[in-house]
């Protein structure tokens, strides 16, 4: 019963809930394409920016039909998003269809995984002219997919990370990761933040910092410092006091000798949280000088999602010694990487390291077929341009509504902070779901994340244009002004 009310309370929307918090607010009536929204005699106007395409009728089962199969046969710890979870049938590029063919504007990008857009069709013939060729084999052959596809990654790379390790999620990557630094180093203590995410499995789970994450399970070797938050840290935005934790934690918790860190250089999970300026050069300077290896996770905030680079660790000017990917990797594809140098690679020689999966022929052809449309169509600088510009409204947004604590993020990875005392910044937690079905109902979808749940993720496709930025807006302005 208590795992049941800690699901629903986390990350579904509960009815009484929300008519104790808004008895006074009408039911929203959603006109078929969500253009326009009655409610209280007035009417939201704005429309989707238009866009030529239209799904194949859908003649599968209805949302109601999957929502019970999902909860027969699939595992109870699966959770979706929305009091009636919409059932999604088609995508392209930056939209998402139902399955009576309504569209949304996708500002969530399958978690920050869609970069390309959805159904891109220059992925999509890579992919499927792939598939007719052959599927998969195995690494112990020859193919040249997985060759041209790591050659193509590390020359998007610093430095002398050339070698590539392929694998077939973030989470086996940092796995992977730690496991090279422990291996590395002769040592096995890691360090990471407080409030990261870093995957679901048992060295994963152990760098994670956040127990909504973590069941009871024996982790050793981790140790979490101080999130070097500038909205709800303890510092602030001085990043070189924040890393003093991390020197004092290999003082007093460890022999004074580490196989590494890890951190994201934006947190997602986490609620899209920036790190404090001149943090990560100084937390690498004591890392390196106590022997150990900088992780970079660049599941989430790599492959030019960030706008102003291509990875996210390079706008804080350092160079990790391992980087690992995923998510944007393969624009949906089950994907991930770790890229390294070849001195620390050599490590995996020690014994035999093998992925069945990791270099499958279709997935590192999907994933060269994403790097070349990330280039061809300038999709980092359309990060950079819309990012800014969707940044720029959402902080007027806060001169508006005192609900809206803080607007974070850099290009197409933007957080919105809920709080309902900007002073306290206690966390609006039922407001957030609110807005969240609010913005469903106008045809827009973001995801939403923090050790609350009370920020927006917005990490839509990086085809995302102006005209979706403004939609967006208007939609959470709307929806605000009705609260």
């Amino acid at each position: 019963m208590m795992i049941h009310r800690i699901r629903r309370t986390l990350f579904t929307l509960s009815p009484p809930s929300l008519r104790r918090h808004y008895s006074a607010a009408a039911p929203a009536t959603t006109a078929a394409a969500g253009a326009e929204i009655s409610e209280r005699g007035t009417q939201f106007h704005a429309k989707l920016p238009p866009f030529d395409y239209t799904p194949p009728p859908y003649s599968g089962p209805k949302a109601a039909e999957i929502l019970q199969k999902r909860k027969q046969y699939l595992s109870p710890s699966m959770f979706y998003f929305y009091h009636k979870p919409i059932n999604i049938v088609d995508g392209k590029m930056q939209y998402l269809f139902d399955e009576n063919g309504r569209r949304y504007l996708d500002a969530f990008g399958g978690i920050a995984t869609v970069c390309c857009g959805h159904c891109h069709p220059l992925v999509v013939d890579a992919i499927v002219n792939q598939t007719k060729r052959i599927q998969h084999s195995t690494i112990l052959y020859l193919n040249h997919s997985i060759a041209d596809f790591a050659e193509a990654l590390a020359s998007k790379m610093p430095a002398n990370l050339k070698v590539v390790f392929f694998t077939n999620s973030g989470t086996e990557a940092n796995e992977l990761a730690m496991m090279m630094a422990k291996l590395y180093t002769g040592c096995q203590d890691i360090v990471s933040l407080r409030n990261s995410y870093h995957g679901n499995a048992a060295g994963t789970m152990g760098a994670t910092a956040q127990r909504n994450w973590k069941f009871n399970v024996v982790q050793t070797g981790m140790h979490h410092a101080i999130n070097p938050d500038p909205y709800r840290g303890i510092f602030g935005s001085d990043g070189e006091k924040y890393a003093k934790d991390v020197q004092d934690l290999i003082d007093y918790g460890t022999s004074g000798h580490v196989a590494g860190f890890i951190s994201e250089a934006i947190q997602g999970v986490g609620g899209i949280v920036e790190l404090a300026p001149g943090y990560l050069p100084a937390v690498y300077d004591s890392i390196r000088k106590a022997g150990g290896l900088c992780i970079a996770d660049e599941v989430q905030a790599g492959f030019a999602r960030t706008g102003s680079n291509f990875w996210g660790f390079e706008s804080h000017g350092v160079v990790p010694d391992i980087v690992t990917m995923a998510k944007g990797i393969g624009n949906g594809i089950p994907l991930g990487a770790v890229v390294t140098t070849p001195e620390i690679a050599e490590v995996l020689t020690l014994r035999n390291y093998f992925n069945t999966f990791g270099g499958n022929p279709v997935c590192t052809t999907a994933g060269l077929a994403v790097l070349n449309v990330i280039e061809k169509e300038r999709l980092q600088e359309n990060a950079f341009v819309v990012g800014s510009h969707l940044k720029g409204r959402l902080t007027s947004l806060m001169d508006k509504y005192e609900i809206i604590g803080d607007v974070r993020g850099n290009g197409l990875m933007l957080g919105v902070e809920l709080v309902t005392d900007r002073e306290m910044k206690t966390p609006a937690k039922v407001e957030t779901l609110h807005v969240m079905e609010q913005l469903k109902d106008l045809g827009v979808l973001v995801g939403k994340g923090g050790f609350y749940g009370n920020v927006f993720r917005i990490t839509p496709p990086l085809c995302f244009t102006k005209e979706d930025a403004d939609y967006l807006v208007d939609a959470m302005d709307y929806t605000m002004s009705k609260m």
